[in-house]
């Protein structure tokens, strides 16, 4: 099943508070108006972005096991190559099952499976770990 995408949110760059810019689509099935979930997609390189990662993305709990998510990664990452990046990090909980699968389906290498700072803010709420895979474009 094929899908779209729809911009709804741009999110702009603030230094101060350390966000880059960013996009949040709605995914749609093609030629329909079920949104299926939606994905964002956040631009530059940071220590942050390397634990947070690049795509964030959720499929609605009906909609799981389509593949959906290895499909709008696939539409979305022509954003991040129209703002001259080479490379995407795409990260989950070790034990998020779903998302290592769709970062393998993307063909993605883990990088690591790394330990939180505990500075991070992800820490901060509890996470330890971050699987981290890498996309080179």
């Amino acid at each position: 099943m094929k899908l779209i995408s729809l911009l709804i949110k741009k999110y702009l760059l603030n230094e101060e508070k350390g966000y880059f810019p960013a996009y949040r689509y709605n995914i749609y099935t093609h030629n329909s108006n079920v949104q299926v979930g939606y994905i964002d997609i956040r631009i530059g390189y940071s220590e942050s972005l390397y634990y947070g990662g690049h795509i964030g993305y959720i499929v609605f709990e009906q909609y799981q096991g389509n593949n959906f998510a290895a499909k709008a990664c696939k539409i979305i990452k022509q954003v991040a190559v129209a703002h001259e990046m080479d490379k995407l990090y795409i990260t989950c909980n070790p034990d998020n099952i779903s998302s290592r699968q769709t970062c393998e389906t993307l063909g993605l290498k883990l990088i690591e499976i790394a330990d939180l700072p505990t500075y991070n803010d992800m820490y901060q709420e509890d996470e330890k770990q971050k699987c981290i895979f890498e996309w080179i474009l």
